[in-house]
């Protein structure tokens, strides 16, 4: 049996989303297929003992599943615009923001793919500013 460390982070995000069959494994899926979406150019990672990671010049979110929500936190979700209100925890802290999931919410896709570029244009900028 391969190790965690030679196991895709992919295939790991795949085999938790499998583990949890019920509707946080669904919920999972779907924003990692809107990730994906939106950032063809996404790397899945896999972190913490655990975590899933989505990165593209640096950490987008993370997708962590609890027993009421799958929380998704963007590591620099206090500097990106938000208009739709899709952040609903983390609200306090200075750097980042997350969106808290539950059975039965509907998240809406058109704005969430709006964040997940913004993350990624965030990104990249503070990228070419170090250079």
């Amino acid at each position: 049996m391969k190790s965690e460390k030679e196991i895709s982070a992919s295939d790991l995000i795949d085999a938790r989303i499998k583990e949890l069959a019920d509707w946080r494994g669904k919920a999972l899926a779907h924003v990692r297929k809107l990730i994906k979406q939106a950032d063809p150019q996404v790397i899945e990672t896999w972190k913490w003992r655990g975590v899933p990671v989505w990165e593209h010049d640096g950490i987008i979110c993370t997708g962590e599943t609890y027993k009421t929500a799958v929380k998704l936190t963007f590591a620099n979700g206090a500097s990106l615009d938000d208009p739709s209100r899709l952040f609903n925890a983390s609200l306090e802290g200075n750097a980042r923001r997350a969106i808290d999931i539950h059975e039965g919410d509907k998240l809406n896709e058109s704005a969430f793919k709006t964040l997940i570029r913004a993350a990624v244009a965030l990104n990249t900028a503070k990228k070419l500013k170090r250079k």
